[in-house]
């Protein structure tokens, strides 16, 4: 596929003739990190499933985000020319931590290409995260008009993380390795060797590793688009989130779930935010079956 003149990598699973669940993945992620168990079962419930690279991770293209800076908005149009290369009007758009952001935006300003819409381990597009993470940064007490920042222990892991040595291929999957068991949380047992494989995998598939970085730069853009009402929603929506979520603390699906007219909440207790416990996944396709089944 291709959009604005980037290759995108895309993978289908199922029959071509079923509705479409198109899975979005999160910031710096690969489209493998959707694990083979939800697609499965999203498959045998009759299901089409798609899953791509977002442009500067895996095999899709890479940007030179100094030159070309990019937003929210444009990965959301990578994710239309995904569905406009399958020839898929319409969709179940499942969307995971910058996934779920991506997904908003399109159930608000493409309302017509969103059959349902899933948001999972996310936040409202309109949250502005930054003044948050930096007070939180300098060690200074949270607003309470604005949603939580991260959990310290989650920002102490970036600090660290920042210094550790990352010259050899093995320091640098023990080092993402060590970041998905922190995201994970310990609450909910962690799947060490589905983490390791996904991540050895990620390494092996990019074309340019550092290239993932920009999400994080395209994510802290705060354009007008994002300040879009989302009670403009028309589509039947599902948020998903954990009580032990490090990133985004469960105030922020509350907040999602309320703005969204249609919009039922679904809590995991103990999840964290990534995929990587044992059942974790199966209960989440469970729930996107559930939740896609009659719409």
């Amino acid at each position: 596929m291709t959009s604005d003149g980037l290759r995108l990598w895309t993978e289908r699973f199922g029959d071509p003739t079923h509705s479409t669940v198109l899975l979005v993945m999160g910031t710096s992620a690969q489209a493998i990190g959707w694990p083979d168990e939800l697609i499965e079962r999203l498959v045998h419930s009759g299901r089409q499933v798609i899953r791509f690279d977002h442009r500067d991770t895996g095999y899709s293209d890479c940007v030179d985000f100094t030159a070309h800076p990019y937003t929210l908005a444009d990965m959301a149009a990578d994710t239309l020319a995904v569905l406009d290369g399958y020839g898929v009007d319409r969709a179940h758009v499942v969307g995971v931590s910058l996934g779920g952001a991506i997904g908003q935006w399109l159930a608000v300003h493409h309302p017509q290409r969103v059959q349902t819409l899933t948001a999972i381990m996310t936040s409202p597009i309109g949250n502005n995260p930054g003044p948050a993470w930096a007070r939180a940064m300098a060690g200074q007490p949270a607003d309470p008009d604005e949603l939580p920042p991260p959990a310290p222990r989650f920002l102490q892991h970036v600090m660290a993380s920042a210094q550790a040595p990352r010259t050899t291929p093995e320091q640098r999957i023990d080092a993402d390795l060590q970041t998905w068991r922190v995201l994970n949380g310990d609450v909910l047992p962690f799947d060490e060797p589905a983490a390791r494989k996904f991540v050895e995998r990620s390494h092996q598939r990019a074309r340019n590793p550092a290239a993932a970085s920009n999400h994080d730069l395209a994510g802290r853009q705060f354009t007008p688009d994002r300040l879009a009402p989302l009670s403009s929603i028309t589509a039947p929506a599902l948020v998903i989130h954990g009580t032990e979520d490090p990133i985004f603390a469960l105030p922020h699906a509350e907040s999602l779930a309320a703005q969204i007219p249609s919009a039922r909440s679904h809590v995991i207790k103990g999840m964290g935010h990534n995929l990587f416990s044992p059942g974790l996944p199966e209960r989440i396709a469970d729930l996107i079956v559930d939740s896609t089944a009659t719409r």
